[in-house]
């Protein structure tokens, strides 16, 4: 019976063998099926993730760019009535930056990863105490003040009557009970005005207490009102008038921009352009295709504006052969050019007419 026993353990232990060696290699696959799910867990979590969650940045880009000559959804971009319009060809565009918000982690970096974008923290698009709505309303404000006053620019250079007219009086300013709401103001201390800024400019340099000449037309007829000047409130040790002026245009004709869901005030250069070139002769281009961007005031004068980098690209991309660049964004632009596009620098409404003549007669234009 011990030998009995002896074998009998011996077959059961021969037999456990055997069973033994498949539940080994049971385990050892399911150790790794195991390992392969805990080395895949996290790759899934973060590929969930990563399409779940947005990011704290905007993406900036090429947008769209629009031929200002030209015409968007059968309207005309720039349209004029009421006077003779001069037949246009070539491009003038105006360019624009796209932006992206609401970006997953894998869209910002396939974004920034492409060259083409650029990856900023969103504060600086959208910023934090303002709604997307309220920035939108910003945005539409500043593209409609480019607008007026790139109608304004353009009469200016052209030449056509602009009144210069009192729009407010200041409640308790040194013009109440002297200048009145609708007066057109001609000179201010011995100097012609036809601008807002050349009353600032009349005045920058006159001390508080001092009478001023004030030239005004009103109700048809010139007069001479003497104002004495007040402190600014920002700065006692200059003199100011304590009134609002606007200029309105007294022309026989209208001009309208039809562009939508458009905002910022860069368009204002192009605008401009478009609109000189409508009533002149000749073609600022040359026929051929120009882009551009800048702020512009009454006065002609082109300021800065943001991403210009993409605004090359996307002009670039469209077949512009010149690009007018405002004169503040010419080292930026420098290290973006695409190659083979003509990069000029401008500061003024004449220096761009300038330049363009320049470039078309093949002479040398300020370029950055």
């Amino acid at each position: 019976m011990a030998a009995d026993r002896v074998t009998l353990t011996a077959n059961t232990r021969t037999a456990d063998s055997g069973a033994g060696g498949s539940r080994s290699t049971l385990v050892q696959v399911n150790r790794r099926i195991v390992t392969l799910l805990a080395a895949l867990a996290p790759i899934v979590v973060l590929g969930i993730l990563g399409t779940v969650i947005t990011v704290p940045f905007v993406a900036l880009g090429p947008g769209p760019t629009f031929n200002t000559l030209g015409e968007v959804g059968g309207e005309q971009v720039v349209a004029i009535a009421g006077t003779d319009v001069d037949d246009t060809t070539g491009h003038l565009n105006m360019t624009t930056v796209a932006v992206r918000d609401d970006l997953n982690v894998f869209e910002a970096f396939g974004l920034w990863a492409s060259g083409r974008q650029g990856i900023v923290p969103r504060e600086e698009v959208y910023p934090p105490d303002k709604s997307k709505d309220e920035v939108k309303q910003e945005n539409d404000a500043d593209f409609q003040q480019s607008e007026d006053s790139a109608e304004l620019a353009a009469l200016h250079f052209l030449g056509k009557p602009v009144d210069l007219r009192i729009a407010k009086v200041g409640e308790d300013g040194p013009s109440q009970g002297l200048l009145r709401e609708g007066d057109v103001l001609v000179s201010v201390d011995g100097k012609p005005v036809s601008t807002v800024g050349g009353v600032q400019e009349a005045v920058a340099d006159v001390a508080p207490n001092t009478e001023v000449p004030i030239v005004i037309r009103r109700d048809g007829a010139e007069t001479t009102v003497r104002v004495v000047l007040g402190a600014r409130p920002d700065d006692e040790a200059k003199g100011y008038l304590g009134i609002t002026p606007e200029e309105v245009p007294d022309v026989p004709f209208t001009i309208d921009f039809n562009l939508a869901d458009v905002g910022g005030p860069s368009a204002g250069l192009m605008f401009t352009l478009a609109v000189i070139d409508k009533l002149s002769p000749g073609e600022l281009n040359g026929g051929k295709f120009v882009a551009g961007t800048g702020t512009i005031d009454s006065d002609g004068d082109v300021g800065p504006i943001g991403g210009i980098k993409y605004k090359l690209i996307a002009a670039s991309e469209a077949g512009a052969e010149t690009f007018l660049v405002p004169a503040k964004n010419c080292d930026e632009a420098r290290q973006g050019a695409p190659d083979g596009l003509r990069l000029v620098k401008v500061e003024n409404l004449d220096g761009a007419v300038d330049a363009l003549e320049a470039v078309n007669a093949g002479a040398d234009a300020p370029h950055c």
